[in-house]
This record gives C-alpha cells, sequence and structure tokens, in this order.
C-alpha cells in the first residue's frame, strides 16, 4: 500500500447534512446476554471514526449489525438515510466492509476474485476490470492478481480483503481490526491507505489498540460490555491512553 497509490476518484458526498451512520438505542441481544446496550452514535460524512475497546466489547457486533449481517434487538440504524432493516439494499449499496477475517474464496485467484465481487457490487459490465486495477493499485497487489488465495501471506489476504470492501467505490468503508496480526511494514501501510480514503469517504475502523486509533481517527468512541462510554475529537485527547483508563 504505497503512499504514492492513487486516490480512489473523487466522489461528491451528496446531502452532506444527512449523517453518515445514525445509530438510534441499539440494542442487542444473544439470549439473555446484551451485546450492546442503549447504544446511540452520529458520525458526520468524511469523517474517518475510530470504535475503540478490547475484545469481547462489542464493536463487531454494531459493525455487523450496521451492514446488515445481525437484526438489532431493538433501535434503529440508518446509512446516509436508509434504515439497514427496513431499507436493507440502498443502505448496502452504500458500504463497503473488509471483516477481521474476510471470506476470501480459496478456490479462485485474486483478480478473479475481485471481478466477482465487482460484479455482485453492481459495477457495470464494462467497468468491473477498471474497478480492479484501480483497488489493486491502491493496496499494492497489482502483481498478485493472478496468485492463488490460498497462496497469500496473511497480510497479503489483509489486503485482497480492503480492496474488496473498495471495488465498488461505496461511500462508507467499514474497517474491522484492519491491522490485526499484520507486521510493522503493513500496520504503516495500512494507515496511511486510511488517511487517504478520509474526505473522499467516510471511514469507520475498529480497533484494540490505541495507538492506530490514535494516529488515523478525527473522532473515537470507547465501547466497554456493549456500552458506549464516551465519545472524543483526537484534538480534544492529547493523551488517549489515559482517557480510556478513565472510562474503564
Amino acid at each position: 500500500m504505497k503512499a504514492s497509490a492513487p486516490i480512489l476518484e473523487s466522489r461528491s458526498l451528496d446531502n452532506a447534512q444527512v449523517p453518515a451512520i445514525e445509530a438510534n438505542v441499539i440494542c442487542k441481544r444473544y439470549g439473555k446476554v446484551r451485546a450492546l446496550s442503549d447504544f446511540s452514535l452520529t458520525i458526520s460524512p468524511g469523517e474517518v471514526f475510530g470504535l475503540l475497546g478490547p475484545n469481547g466489547s462489542g464493536k463487531t457486533t454494531f459493525l455487523r449489525t450496521l451492514c446488515g449481517y445481525l437484526a438489532p434487538s431493538s433501535g434503529s440504524i440508518r446509512v446516509f438515510g436508509h434504515d439497514v432493516v427496513k431499507d436493507a439494499m440502498a443502505a448496502r449499496t452504500q458500504i463497503g466492509y473488509a471483516p477481521e477475517s474476510a471470506a476470501l474464496y480459496r478456490h479462485m485467484r485474486v483478480g478473479e476474485f475481485l471481478r466477482f465481487v465487482a460484479r455482485l457490487r453492481g459495477v457495470k459490465n464494462n467497468q468491473v476490470n477498471d474497478a480492479v486495477e484501480r483497488v489493486a493499485e491502491m493496496v499494492a497487489i497489482k502483481d498478485r492478481l493472478n496468485t492463488p488465495i490460498p497462496a497469500l501471506s496473511r497480510g497479503y489476504r489483509q489486503r485482497v480483503g480492503i480492496a474488496q470492501a473498495l471495488v465498488h467505490t461505496p461511500r462508507l468503508v467499514v474497517l474491522d481490526e484492519p491491522t490485526n496480526g499484520l507486521d510493522p511494514r503493513q500496520i504503516i501501510e495500512t494507515r496511511e491507505l486510511i488517511r487517504r480514503l478520509a474526505g473522499q469517504h467516510t471511514v469507520l475502523l475498529s480497533s484494540h489498540i490505541l495507538s492506530e486509533v490514535h494516529k488515523v481517527a478525527d473522532r473515537v468512541a470507547v465501547l466497554l460490555d456493549g456500552e458506549l462510554k464516551g465519545v472524543r475529537t483526537m484534538a480534544e485527547t492529547p493523551d488517549l491512553e489515559s482517557w480510556f483508563l478513565s472510562l474503564a
């Protein structure tokens, strides 16, 4: 993911007054266990927003609910004005989601997989190859497009997972633990990519690593035991560690 790689083509954030994400009193229960409790959050278009919390805090549950993989037990979430339950397909077209361990089809080569995802996400047939070339350049995998997916290292699998989230040029990019398991160079490259996405897209990333969130996010929310404990801008939080510990 070279710093010199071109960013996605500029795309205006229509209806900028409409929140990119608007979560209203979300609860998610698994039997008697509450994974999310009265979770409310608003994220503006163009923000890089960090969702910070330890493993098991509810971060991934919220992201999966946002992206339509889980239904909330109560409450509502809107993505650019589209309810993720009542207007699910319209909401999903706005989102590119890269889970911590993306489901990559092992019988495919990298380019074949990305072309498949592009068509699945509604990219026009005559634009698929260009879309794949663009994201491959962004995440520095052009030399791996003919590589079988099982032959990729963890770092390259992570890059392909991010590429598939970007191939349809979504307005909202959701990254779940994007640097988890990467080596130091790959972490730096991923961080640079996230900052290049800023302004062109809204970016929501989750992490349990305070330093990574601090280096890329405009604002950060702390989630503990399924509850939102606080939201701050990075400008007003010079010591993220101390603030986080004060909420724990």
